[in-house]
């Protein structure tokens, strides 16, 4: 077996498991992020370990990547990785795929200057992707996992975010 028959499998039977029982797929992620020094912040995701940090001209050391840098890598790859399983689940393979993810943005909002929102302004992914399969099915392919994208949908989509506080005094 092939690695793209491997992943349509998998795939599929995800899917069969989730129809059948709905709650197999429903739970809570949960990431502890630690401020360490500086703005450097120690991520902890089960057994990942990151560190997020700004650049010495924001204020940081430089220790690990933005948190911008990990924004758009949860949307980029997030797209990768779908347009491969709906493509393995409809038989087609890529020969190469990438995606560039590009966002526009203007610090001044980070800042609180000028009533700029402090958002992204604009995001745009640029796919290119290569395959033996006719390009009517690739770009059927792709229509369908964006569609069906966890984070494409968490950047166009309002999300109910809330925050919830508890200041405890210092540590001793």
């Amino acid at each position: 077996m092939n690695r793209t028959e491997q992943i349509k499998e998998v795939f599929e039977r995800s899917a069969k498991a989730l129809a059948l029982r709905p709650s197999v797929g429903q739970g809570t992620a949960t990431t502890k992020v630690t401020l360490r020094d500086g703005l450097t912040c120690d991520v902890e995701d089960g057994a990942w370990k990151l560190t997020v940090d700004m650049s010495a001209k924001s204020g940081g050391d430089g220790r690990g990547p933005d948190p911008g840098v990990y924004g758009r890598t949860a949307l980029g790859s997030c797209l990768a990785i779908g347009y491969t399983l709906w493509a393995a689940r409809r038989g087609i393979r890529f020969t190469h795929l990438d995606v560039v993810v590009q966002a526009d943005y203007d610090s001044a909002g980070y800042h609180g200057v000028g009533g700029v929102q402090p958002g992204y302004r604009q995001v745009r992914y640029i796919v290119t992707a290569e395959s033996d399969a006719p390009e009517a099915d690739v770009l059927k392919v792709l229509d369908e996992a964006d569609a069906h994208s966890p984070y494409r949908d968490v950047f166009t989509r309002a999300i109910d975010v809330r925050r919830d506080v508890r200041v405890a005094g210092p540590r001793t």
